[in-house]
């Protein structure tokens, strides 16, 4: 078996023969390059598995060379030599498609460990392996409707990237499972996965959470502990709802992900963590960065690609075979519950403001309220909802206007209201007029009668029987 191939292109001699001192002891083959012209003609005469390229050359940019690959059919992951506390010019290359970047001075522990996530990335797939196309039944992003037909391919895209990557949808979207179907695609697959939920972190124990701490550094520092920064080394860090972080706390993890180092609390070196970031968040951080709530630098740090969740509203075909799959996942080892007539019709017109998390939620509620394992229109209790073939007009004129159904009580002027002689008799008279009145309207189809009285299937039977109201025969 042949060794990788690695293409490094740059102009400056002591740097290029570090390099490949470095990667031939790595056991890679090495080609080497000092304008963009000569690593044009290695790149039409070899396959590589890394290209390392600088991002000034004596006949142009590295970021032309990063364009063109990206272009190209081949997909050789390309990495780029930055100078020392140019960020920018890294965010720019990972905007333009590059795989990563190194900062000089080079640090070579940094860039062997780059060299080796590059690497898995371009080996072939092992045979028997599952298929990781956007459609590759390996996806936990269940649906093919448009949109999620798009965020796959976008999905396995950016999973051949560090850049990191902001995620924006709504609440209940599914940004987290997004976030794990990247990692999972990842040459960073095999790492750990470690999602943050940057809200419910006290502001005093931020820095400790993130970063660890050293044995004694402060009162209670029993032990020394690792932070999410060393728990994800080599994998991904997810930190949701990052537009929830205080801004003290802001700056110290810009540091971190520009340096690509953590100081623990209570240590005095820093020590080097190889961490994918990936942010999410349901506001708005560009309008955050305006009102002074979150840092511009951090925001231009974090969003070097930014991937939209679509709400659910907006990918009404996929409900059936979410619903298939949430069902079945709820019955565990179990049969899972049918969905009776017009369930699914309903649930269509239903806007899930709470999205695919809403959903599971309404089928669990509805899967207790469910008899013989069959859910039913009315035990969804969805507000707003209507059943299938019902005007939405006639509804809320049954829900907003109803007819009056008992003579209001007399009141004379001067004098106090007649009050009924007993209270509770008077609203079971009322409760029973109004059921009956929703019967009569369907014509005894409870199912659309719950709907119309805003309450389950099994709320309006047990009604029925304490009032003792029956269907009548024929």
């Amino acid at each position: 078996m042949t060794s990788p191939r690695v293409l490094v292109v740059d102009d400056e001699a002591d740097l290029r023969e570090l390099l490949e001192i470095t990667l031939v002891r790595m056991g890679l083959d090495v080609d080497s390059a000092e304008t963009l012209r000569e690593a044009r003609a290695f790149l039409a005469q070899n396959d590589y598995g890394l290209i390392l390229t600088d991002m000034r050359l004596p006949d142009g940019l590295g970021l032309e060379l990063v364009q063109e690959v990206g272009a190209s059919s081949k997909s050789t992951p390309i990495a780029v030599v930055t100078a020392y506390g140019s960020a920018e010019n890294a965010v720019v290359a990972l905007k333009a498609g590059a795989f990563d970047y190194v900062s000089k001075p080079v640090v070579l522990e940094d860039l062997r460990v780059m060299v080796q996530s590059a690497l898995r990335l371009s080996a072939p797939a092992a045979p028997g392996a599952s298929a990781a196309g956007a459609g590759g039944s390996g996806s936990r992003l269940i649906g093919e409707s448009a949109v999620m037909q798009s965020l796959r391919g976008q999905i396995e895209r950016l999973a051949r990237s560090m850049a990191p990557i902001a995620i924006t949808g709504e609440s209940g979207s599914g940004k987290e499972l997004v976030a794990r179907e990247i990692h999972a695609r990842s040459s960073r697959a095999g790492k750990p996965f470690i999602a943050v939920n940057c809200g419910a972190i006290p502001e005093a124990l931020m820095e400790a959470e993130f970063f660890g701490y050293r044995k004694g550094a402060f009162t209670g520092a029993a032990d020394e502990r690792d932070g999410f920064f060393h728990a994800a080394n080599g994998g991904t860090l997810m930190l949701d709802e990052v537009a929830d972080l205080p801004l003290a706390m802001q700056v110290k993890l810009l540091r971190a992900i520009q340096e690509r180092r953590v100081r623990k609390i209570g240590a005095t070196a820093e020590e080097p963590v190889d961490v994918r970031i990936i942010s999410a968040t349901h506001q708005n951080l560009a309008q955050c960065v305006e009102t002074g709530k979150f840092r511009q630098d951090l925001f231009y740090r974090l969003n070097v690609i930014e991937l939209s969740v679509p709400p659910l509203r907006e990918r009404l075909d996929d409900l059936g075979v979410l619903v298939n799959g949430m069902l079945a996942r709820l019955a565990g080892a179990g049969q899972p519950a049918a969905l009776g007539p017009q369930v699914l019709e309903t649930l269509r017109t239903y806007s899930f403001p709470g999205n695919v998390r809403e959903l599971e939620n309404v089928l669990e509620r509805a899967l207790a309220f469910a008899n013989d394992g069959v859910i039913e229109v009315g035990d969804l209790s969805l507000k707003g909802a209507r059943v299938a073939g019902t005007a939405p007009a006639e509804v809320a004129a049954a829900l907003v206007a109803p007819e009056p159904v008992a003579a209001p009580l007399p009141v004379s002027a001067g004098a106090p209201a007649q009050l009924p002689s007993s209270l509770p008799d008077y609203l079971e008279q009322v409760e029973r007029e109004i059921i009956l009145r929703a019967l009569t309207q369907t014509q005894f189809n409870r199912t659309q009668a719950a709907m119309l009285l805003g309450i389950s299937f099994r709320q309006l039977r047990y009604q029925m029987q304490k009032l003792d109201i029956q269907e009548p025969e024929g």
